[in-house]
């Protein structure tokens, strides 16, 4: 099982007000440096860490966001090494019954691709990723890059969202 899907069970709820003392849902130290966190079709919670509570890794991977797929896997933008210069960029795909790595995707020569951070699926049911100058696209079901629909010199977002 690799180590940057952890699965902690029910979340607490949190006073309205927001006026009392939250409470740990996983142990203080489990996930280090999340760095992003969905809810998946059944409401378990995910969070998006390079190194697990048992301190396995996927060592391709240093995550900065993550969505739960239409079809309930776990997708995550990686920069690896973080914040290198010739840093290898991509999208990755997890199972979340069991963790494993299911696909790998990548832009080949359709897009730039540096600096990989917001993860979002359109209502067209394509996967977007935000990342430095541009915004990629691509089709979930085939795995495949559709280029850049936004370019924008010194877009550096760290999030998407689509309004209707």
């Amino acid at each position: 099982m690799t180590a940057e899907l952890l699965i902690p069970g029910d979340l607490p709820w949190f006073p309205v007000l927001l006026d009392a003392t939250g409470e740990h849902f996983v142990p203080p130290g489990i996930v280090a440096f999340p760095r992003g966190f969905a809810f998946g079709h059944d409401g378990r919670l995910f969070l998006a860490s390079g190194i697990g509570p048992n301190g396995e890794s996927d060592p391709d991977l240093s995550p900065l966001d993550l969505a739960i797929a239409p079809n309930g896997n776990v997708v995550v933008s990686s920069e690896h090494p973080f914040g290198a210069s010739d840093a290898v960029t991509s999208v990755r795909e997890y199972d979340t019954t069991d963790g494993h790595l299911v696909r790998v995707f990548s832009p080949t020569k359709l897009a730039e691709f540096r600096k990989p951070r917001g993860l979002r699926f359109g209502p067209d049911g394509h996967l977007y990723c935000v990342a430095q100058n541009a915004v990629v696209a691509f089709d979930f079901t085939k795995g495949t890059c559709l280029g850049t629909p936004v370019q924008f010199q010194r877009l550096n977002g760290q999030a998407l969202a689509f309004f209707p």
